[in-house]
């Protein structure tokens, strides 16, 4: 879980590669969410810009100092903005901000979106699955995407994605002011989507 509290699961495409299907099904919040450095390199509109207002910030030595002194209020800022209807209340949040302090959790956060940006190497294990991530794949097996009708994050309109998914696929806007933590603030939808996929 990051500090948006959205987490995400793909298939490994080196067990595609060797004839392994180790997925059945896709459930995703907010689309395709498959993107490597080069399409971090390409520069948005100014509004999209400033939605990853973070991202630049964690760039710099006082972004990352400012992110360890400060990781439940940052995680608080960030599902405020990302999920700006949800009334979640204090348990709520300890309860999933627990994971945040993990020793390493600072050191993954920074190298992520550093690495996004180009300003971090990638692990040189990976290269080969990075360019084939790269390429943006088409996912091949059946697929729900979600997204809440009150996302405050940054996320693009299904239609532009829809292509990416040549296996069986249906898109679900979930209504009810629901943000980017769709899997917890409408649990119901999610899991729904999950035991359809699964039957």
């Amino acid at each position: 879980m990051n500090a948006s509290g959205s987490a995400t699961s793909f298939t490994d495409l080196r067990q595609v590669d060797a004839g392994v299907l180790r997925c059945q099904g896709l459930v995703s919040v907010s689309g395709y969410l498959i993107a490597g450095q080069e399409s971090g390199r390409a520069p948005l509109p100014p509004q999209a810009e400033l939605s990853w207002w973070y991202q630049f910030y964690f760039a710099t030595d006082r972004g990352r100092d400012g992110y360890e002194k400060n990781l439940d209020g940052f995680a608080k800022l960030i599902w405020r903005t990302a999920s700006p209807k949800w009334a979640f209340d204090d348990e709520t949040f300890h309860r999933s901000a627990a994971a945040l302090h993990n020793p390493d959790h600072v050191d993954v956060v920074i190298h992520n979106y550093r690495w996004r940006l180009g300003l971090a190497p990638g692990e040189p294990q990976y290269d080969e699955v990075e360019q084939k991530l790269a390429a943006n794949p088409s996912i091949a097996v059946p697929t729900i995407t979600l997204e809440g009708d009150a996302n405050g994050a940054p996320h693009l309109d299904p239609s532009v994605y829809a292509g990416r998914f040549s296996g069986r696929y249906e898109h679900r806007t979930v209504t009810g002011g629901v943000g980017h933590n769709l899997p917890q603030e409408a649990p119901q939808a999610f899991a729904d989507a999950v035991l359809q996929l699964a039957s």
